[in-house]
């Protein structure tokens, strides 16, 4: 056997040729169809990957939204209560007697004939809104009759 391994060899024949252009047309038609339906596929991932980012971006917008939502009804729930408890202090304030009662236990005021006995209170009963110190000196209050 001989070492050759072009052992084939074209035919130069008019047909041949023929052929061969013909071949090499199509093959350079299926490679522009290719880099065609490439670049269509490259352009459609681009297209998508520029709608996923606006679709985060707004995903992430969104809930930053919310949180702000939910903290503002936060503050409005908090605003209302605060409002509703100033009002019924308001309506107490309009009370005679009750602010006679606040004055005296407050400021020390004593009726008539009423002594004050003030006694601190413990260091586990204060509380922030004065309340246990009202609460100490009332109990201290004592009318003489």
């Amino acid at each position: 056997m001989s070492k050759d391994k072009n052992k084939i060899e074209l035919l130069q024949t008019d047909y041949a040729k023929e052929k061969f252009v013909q071949f090499e047309k199509e093959r350079r038609q299926v490679i522009f169809r290719r880099r065609r339906l490439a670049v269509f596929f490259i352009a459609a991932l681009a297209l998508f990957a520029i709608v996923g980012i606006q679709l985060f971006n707004d995903q992430v917008r969104l809930q930053k939204l919310n949180e702000y939502k939910a903290e503002t009804i936060a503050k409005q729930e908090a605003a209302e209560k605060e409002n509703v408890d100033l009002a019924r202090d308001v309506a107490l304030l309009q009370d005679d007697e009750y602010v006679a009662k606040l004055a005296r236990s407050r400021l020390f005021y004593s009726k008539d004939d009423e002594k004050i006995y003030p006694v601190l209170p413990d260091s586990n009963e204060t509380d922030t809104t004065g309340d246990a110190t009202e609460d100490s000196t009332e109990s201290t209050t004592a009318s003489q009759d």
